[in-house]
C-alpha cells in the first residue's frame, strides 16, 4: 500500500528535524530558546516589556526573568521605566547587546552560506520559499486546538510578510547579517502589538 504524500512528508520532516541533528543544529535550537531569541526579538521588534518577551517566546515570566538577568549581567540589555505603566520596565538592547547580536548573526550567516553554496541557487531559493510557507503555517498550529481558520492563516501570512520586509530592510541598512542599528525613535512597526 502506498503512503499518502502528507504522511510521508510528516515522516520526512520529523527525520530531518530529529534524526539529522548536528552540533550546529543543537546550538541554533538553544539560541532559539534563550538569550539569542530575546536579543533577536529586541532587534527586530524594538523595546519590549518582559511580558511581551514571554508571550513572543511562549515562556513563563520566570523563564524570561532568568534570561533577562543573564543578559543584564553581560551588559547586553538596558532597563527603563515603561512610559505607559511606571510599575513595569521596558527592555532594549544596549550597544554591547547589538554587538553580540551582530557577532552571533555573522557566525550563523557564514554557516548557512556554506550550506546554500552546497545546495546551489535554484534549490536554495525553492527551499527558502517553501520553508517560509511551512513555518508560517506551523506557527499557528497548536497540538490540542482545532485547525486554524482562514482568518488566522491570513493574519499569520500578513505578519510573516511584514517581518520579512523588516528583515530585508535591516539587511540593506546593516549588511549581510541583517543586524543593523536600532530604528530611529517612532519608526517601530506600530502593528506589532
Amino acid at each position: 500500500m502506498m503512503m499518502d504524500y502528507r504522511l510521508e512528508a510528516v515522516h520526512e520532516v520529523m527525520f530531518a528535524m530529529w534524526a539529522s541533528r548536528s552540533k550546529a543544529t543543537r546550538s541554533f535550537e538553544r539560541c532559539a530558546q534563550g538569550e539569542m531569541f530575546v536579543l533577536r526579538e529586541l532587534a527586530f521588534q524594538g523595546s519590549r516589556t518582559p511580558s511581551q518577551l514571554a508571550e513572543a517566546m511562549g515562556a513563563t515570566s520566570g523563564r524570561i526573568s532568568t534570561i533577562l538577568a543573564g543578559l543584564g549581567r553581560k551588559g547586553w540589555i538596558m532597563r527603563t521605566a515603561d512610559p505607559d505603566d511606571r510599575r513595569s520596565v521596558v527592555i532594549a538592547l544596549s550597544d554591547a547587546g547589538w554587538r553580540a547580536f551582530r557577532e552571533h548573526g555573522d557566525k550563523l550567516v557564514a554557516r548557512l552560506e556554506w550550506v546554500f553554496t552546497q545546495m546551489g541557487e535554484t534549490r536554495t531559493r525553492d527551499f527558502t520559499a517553501l520553508l517560509a510557507e511551512f513555518m508560517t503555517y506551523l506557527s499557528i498550529c497548536e497540538p490540542d486546538a482545532p485547525a486554524p481558520t482562514e482568518e488566522q492563516v491570513r493574519a499569520a501570512f500578513t505578519r510573516s510578510h511584514r517581518l520579512h520586509e523588516r528583515m530585508l530592510e535591516m539587511a540593506r541598512e546593516g549588511g549581510a547579517c541583517a543586524m543593523g542599528p536600532p530604528l530611529a525613535d517612532g519608526a517601530q512597526d506600530a502593528t506589532d502589538g
